[in-house]
């Protein structure tokens, strides 16, 4: 018997579960991470442009190319080891290096990449970070090396993985423009779990940056949203006791659900993707199992503190515009309904107008019949008497009394001639 059939996907979709898997790291170490992203409509940007940016940067380095089409990939650089990736909106590179420098978060490690192959980039830095990993020592040493390296007042410290490693990182940009993290690894963590640590920390930054762009989305239209709010607040308004006609009030009314119907088609994407990422961001720490560390805020009050309120302001202008789209619908029903309803009532008086001109149109009617009864007989009495006239000496009338002796029929004929034909045109 023949072997069964394969889905032609199925080894394709079964191989995408492995196709990243996390680096092998060791204390110490350093990782300096890169996320690009188009400006506009990153979703539908030429991924051939970032493939082609990143064979680039191998050819500096004499590495070998990727797959065509390939979404990610892994492989030694000169002495370093980069990662790179393709995400729906950006791409990211990570390049490890073995030791850390002399001086920490030194700039000149993220010199790995080439000033310019990263001003030919085919989109806009979202986001960059050095990450300095090496051996725990004591407390004492996390503890005035945190103080050293990061802001005090925003600053999250967390023991992770069951005091696998400590993290630091205070989120801000350095002057050097990257962000710095730290981790202190414990001398029974393996390399993967090292590997893991680091890729959760570049995770959280990117997506916590990504979703960001949804606040920065919210913000500009937090003007156009609250013009429209009152416009549309004033129609209402004008639907229960304006002077402004119905359907001048309908015309306005359509113009603001046009413009609410565009606001949620330009902003439904990026709402969207931030309720995706926020959900990454959160789900990225919440894997890291932390404990708090001498008392220091954690990485998830630090985000709770200053990061889910961006979050919240986003879900409510979502649907606070939602709402507003729903209310402009519901009052151009009603507004449709109270036209049409109007417009009955013109075409109700119209109609009675037309009943009116019909009857007195009927009226007229039968009394142009009733004169033409007259004319007709008038004429037709005439012709007889003509015909007879000859006949007066035989008979012995004289022309008036023949002529009154026809009148009679004449006119009768002529009234049933009338209401024949007037029966056959209805």
């Amino acid at each position: 018997m023949p072997p069964i059939e394969d889905h032609p996907l199925r080894y394709e979709l079964a191989n995408e579960l492995h196709a990243r898997p996390f680096p092998s790291l060791s204390a110490p170490c350093t990782a300096a991470y890169l996320a690009i992203k188009q400006p506009h409509d990153a979703a539908k940007r030429d991924r051939g442009a970032d493939l082609a940016h990143l064979v680039a940067l191998l050819d500096r380095y004499g590495a070998g190319h990727p797959q065509p089409g390939a979404t990610h990939y892994s492989g030694k650089i000169g002495r370093h080891v980069l990662k790179w990736e393709s995400h729906t909106e950006f791409v990211t590179y990570t390049v490890f290096t073995e030791g850390v420098s002399t001086r920490p978060f030194d700039p000149a490690d993220f010199e790995v990449f080439p000033a310019e192959w990263l001003a030919a980039s085919p989109g806009m830095r979202v986001t960059s970070a050095l990450i300095r990993v090496t051996p725990w020592k004591n407390k004492e040493q996390t503890r005035d090396e945190t103080d050293q390296w990061f802001v005090s007042e925003s600053v999250a410290v967390a023991r992770v993985l069951d005091d696998a490693a400590v993290i630091a990182g205070d989120f801000r940009i350095d002057t050097a423009g990257h962000l710095r993290f730290s981790v202190s690894v414990a001398p029974n963590t393996g390399a993967r779990r090292i590997g893991r640590i680091v890729q959760r920390l570049c995770e959280i930054e990117t997506y916590k940056s990504m979703s960001m762009l949804g606040f920065a989305r919210v913000r500009e239209m937090g003007r156009q949203m609250g013009e429209t709010d009152s416009q549309l607040s004033r129609l209402i308004g004008d639907m229960t006791g304006g002077t402004q006609p119905a359907e001048e009030t309908l015309q306005d009314l359509l113009h603001v659900s046009a413009e609410l119907e565009s606001l949620v088609a330009q902003s439904s994407f990026r709402f969207g993707a931030t309720a995706a990422y926020e959900q990454i961001v959160n789900q990225r720490i919440s894997v890291l199992r932390e404990e708090r560390f001498e008392g220091r805020q954690t990485f998830a009050e630090f985000m709770m503190r200053r990061y889910e309120p961006a979050m919240r302001t986003v879900r409510a202008t979502k649907e606070r515009l939602d709402a507003m789209a729903d209310r402009a619908m519901r009052a151009g029903e009603l507004l449709r309904t109270r036209v049409d309803v109007e417009r009955s009532a013109q075409n109700q008086i119209l109609l009675e107008s037309m009943d009116k001109r019909a009857d007195l149109q009927l009226r007229l009617q039968r009394t142009v019949e009733g004169l033409s009864v007259v004319a007709i007989s008038y004429y037709a009495v005439s012709l007889a008497g003509y015909l007879l006239y000859p006949l007066t000496g035989v008979l012995g009338l004289s022309k008036g009394m023949i002529t009154a002796a026809v009148t009679l029929p004449v006119v009768v004929l002529v009234w049933w001639m009338v209401q024949r034909i007037r029966k056959k045109l209805h």
